[in-house]
């Protein structure tokens, strides 16, 4: 029986080509987008979980209410002694306290300088700028970074030696073995010693990193303030994580809540999410990248089911041309479960064939779907997973495109199949219509996600940010610079150097400026535990979120601030050094202070007055607020950035007369710098992303849903080829038949238009609401979708309306 099945499915796919090639080429787009769909959604999830011991490894989190006011990080709160060396809650007290933890570990992360900027290692005549953080002793023994060479136990012991990747060895040493015990010079001021090298972070880790030091070198012999860290913790065998956060919180509660009305409690989330989950609701991991993911793959989905749609309308528009067949069949005595079986047959046919010739396509585009979305894909021939993916994708396709012509025509009855009498009407096909509503409603709602990611993009991208961020880079202070003579030699000659317009400095980048919550008390979400923020009128319990940056004198005309009231700093005012301040207009609405001016405030430890109010700049993404910002005059700090404005279009000169002077003046350090706008566009690699994955969904939409619209068209010429005939007989034109076989689905795509821009509008604002800053959803978006889907409608419906209009009426009319 499955021979003849084969045989019969054979014959009449070789019979109807064109039928067959519409319903491949649809299922081979619509599977080959699955496939690459999945194969990138597959490469997010395998981040970090490549860790042994997986299912008992956690991030934690810190949720901050202050007031109404709730955030969340995965930073991990400390608080300090006496002499201001932080401590580690989990790491020093708690772990000893909860009995569920097996070990802990810590991983620095935080935005202030150095990290998030390289540093420079040299050894045998090379100096090289290498991303490196610090960690915890045993950060080898519990996180799966495999080492080449060295001790896992003994890697980050003492305040000396420094652990490297293979590809750092290699170039400076040749081999990961020719590294152990080799000097490096770190930042030309301390020797460490090469106690391990560690096989080069994996791809799928979202911690990357080329060196670690110890945190007990970076708090001794490094002196450096103390940085934002992540926090791993390994549970013990079979113990209950929401047992061990409640015990950890019992431990911690004395030492971080205060009676400033700020509570904080520390949560544990699998280390396997943290990466997909990176956005915070209400205090708690809730969102990030997750959120594409489920977009991404509900896309893909819906492009699935648009093919297999066109599938079952097509093999309706076929019904009447098999019906014969069918009737006779049945008038022979085979039964329904043997037609049921061989509509599946045919849609097993085509699905295969689609799939063989989407996983050609997959195979070829995988490399370019790879640096289109960011990531590096491979094609999983080897993996038995990839494979099982494949066979229940198939069987998926083959169940949604078969069962709607298998049960529906093998449910023909024999008489009215042989007398080729109307097996189906048009008006009166609920489900055919509501299928073709369906794709078309898919297609408006992709095209408003176009417009609406794109404008969205466009706004962010082009946004007035309060400062000219074009032409405009940075670089770190480091070596000779961070003396004064030097840096103001170099600030004197570069203002000289071809291209350059203007040269200053700031302790913070532009985009990645602390922000400091005024937790007092000794506790503190930053490093800087002895920073709160005071001010003149201040209300005892408000604890409130600042930007503190320190600046040069000529920061504000370099950035292009505005100031609304007051003035800026003067190198001829004394005073301004030691007691001046700026403060943005969302500082003195958070402060409460309705004239601000004279006002005093405190911060590092000093104490003046405002002099200005800045108007309101974005220090950081649209995602976030505008926060409070208060800032100072140093103009002589040893740490920060190097802030250079160039004249547009002579950026190339530019760079190289500032890297000819700073390897004169800082020879031990390469220069290395950064443009802001770059910088920038980076915050928004998802958005990017998701608007080009988007563009692809609408495109493949509209093809798909075209190809099942064509089918409906045929359906619907073949069941009036009479009717139109008569028609033309009696004096119809061409234009009054394409109208009487378009008004019909005319219609079904404005109803598609009037079911899914509600929808559209309401998933699009959810997507806005990620920003704080975004545009607003207007009419004449779900207006131009609207009208593109009826053009493309009728575009699709023309070309069969007027064959079927301009053919020979006699032709129709004659009877067998």
């Amino acid at each position: 029986m499955i021979r003849n099945l084969f045989k019969t499915t054979y014959r009449l796919l070789i019979q109807h080509k064109s039928f067959a090639f519409i319903n491949v080429a649809g299922l081979t787009l619509a599977l080959a987008c699955c496939l690459l769909t999945f194969l990138w959604i597959q490469h997010q999830q395998r981040i970090d979980n490549f860790h042994r011991n997986n299912d008992r490894l956690y991030t934690a989190y810190q949720t901050v209410t202050t007031g109404n006011q709730v955030e969340g990080s995965y930073r991990t709160p400390m608080r300090f002694d006496a002499e201001q060396n932080a401590r580690f809650f989990l790491v020093d007290e708690a772990k000893e306290a909860v009995p569920e933890i097996q070990s802990v570990v810590f991983y620095a992360t935080g935005y202030e300088l150095p990290w998030g900027h390289p540093e420079t290692l040299e050894a045998n005549g090379k100096k090289i700028k290498l991303k490196g953080s610090r960690a915890s002793a045993d950060f080898f023994e519990v996180l799966n970074y495999p080492l080449i060479s060295g001790d896992a136990k003994t890697a980050l012991n003492g305040t000396r030696n420094i652990a490297i990747s293979q590809k750092t060895a290699e170039a400076y040493f040749g081999s990961a073995q020719a590294a152990i015990n080799q000097t490096f010079r770190y930042e030309n001021r301390l020797d460490f010693i090469v106690s391990a090298v560690f096989e080069d972070v994996p791809e799928s880790s979202s911690l990357t990193f080329d060196f670690l030091l110890s945190w007990e070198a970076h708090n001794t012999v490094l002196e450096s303030a103390s940085p934002d860290f992540n926090t791993y913790v390994l549970l013990k065998e079979g113990a209950d994580a929401t047992a061990a956060v409640q015990k950890i919180n019992a431990f911690v509660k004395p030492h971080l809540n205060s009676e400033n009305d700020t509570k904080i409690l520390i949560g544990l989330q699998p280390l396997a999410d943290r990466y997909l989950y990176g956005s915070f609701v209400n205090g708690k991991p809730a969102g990030g990248r997750i959120t594409y993911i489920h977009i991404f793959a509900s896309g893909a989905i819906f492009i699935l089911l648009i093919a297999c749609i066109n599938f079952a309308l097509i093999a309706t528009a076929r019904a009447i041309k098999r019906s014969k067949e069918i009737g006779i069949r049945k008038v022979l005595g085979t039964s329904r479960k043997l037609l049921v079986a061989q509509f599946y047959m045919e849609a097993s046919f085509l699905t295969i064939a689609a799939l063989l010739l989407a996983l050609g396509i997959v195979a070829l585009l995988v490399p370019f779907f790879g640096q289109f979305t960011g990531t590096t894909l491979s094609f999983p021939l080897g993996q038995w997973h990839f494979w099982g993916m494949i066979i229940a994708l198939a069987l998926l396709t083959i169940l949604l495109a078969g069962s709607y012509p298998s049960f529906i025509l093998s449910s023909l009855k024999p008489i009215k199949a042989l007398k080729q009498q109307q097996l189906f009407s048009l008006k009166k096909g609920t489900l055919r219509q509501g299928l073709v509503v369906f794709q078309f409603g898919l297609s408006v709602l992709f095209i408003v996600a176009t417009f609406t990611i794109y404008r969205q993009t466009h706004y962010i991208q082009t946004l007035q940010l309060g400062y000219d961020r074009e032409n405009l880079l940075y670089f770190r202070i480091e070596g000779e610079l961070m003396e004064q003579r030097n840096y103001d030699l170099f600030k004197q000659l570069a203002a000289d150097v071809p291209g350059v317009r203007m040269v200053d400095r700031s302790s913070e980048t532009p985009h990645a400026m602390r922000f400091l919550v005024d937790i007092p008390d000794g506790t503190s979400n930053t490093s800087n535990g002895n920073d709160a923020i005071n001010w003149e009128g201040k209300q005892h319990r408000i604890s409130t979120g600042f930007k503190p940056v320190s600046v040069g004198y000529d920061f504000v005309k370099l950035m292009d601030l505005e100031i609304v009231e007051g003035r800026d700093f003067s190198r001829t005012i004394s005073t301004d050094s030691a007691s001046a301040f700026l403060v943005n207009e969302e500082a003195v609405r958070q402060m409460g202070m309705s004239a601000p001016l004279g006002k005093w405030v405190s911060a590092w430890n000093k104490k003046g007055y405002i002099i200005g109010v800045l108007k309101d700049y974005h220090t950081y993404s649209l995602h976030e607020p505008i926060k409070p910002l208060i800032v100072d005059v140093k103009e002589y700090e040893y740490f920060g950035v190097v802030l250079v404005r160039i004249e547009a279009g002579k950026t190339e000169q530019a760079l190289a007369g500032l890297a000819q002077l700073y390897t004169k003046i800082n020879p031990k350090f390469p220069f290395d710098y950064q443009f802001v706008d770059t910088e920038y566009q980076s915050f928004y690699n998802n958005e990017q992303l998701m608007a080009k994955l988007v563009n692809i969904f609408t495109l493949l939409a509209i093809i798909i849903s075209c190809l099942g619209l064509l089918g409906l068209v045929v359906f619907a010429v073949e069941q009036r080829t009479k009717e139109i005939g008569i028609r033309k007989v009696l004096g119809a034109s061409v234009p009054d038949i394409v109208t009487m076989l378009s008004k019909d689905f005319v219609k079904l795509v404005v109803i598609a238009i009037v079911i899914a821009s509600p929808l559209a509008w309401w998933a699009m604002n959810r997507w806005l609401e990620g920003f704080a800053y975004r545009i607003d959803m207007r009419w004449w978006m779900f207006a131009v979708a609207g009208l593109a889907a009826v053009a493309i409608a009728l575009l699709t419906i023309s070309w069969q309306a007027i064959r079927a209009a301009v053919a020979n009426p006699v032709a129709s009319l004659r009877d067998e």
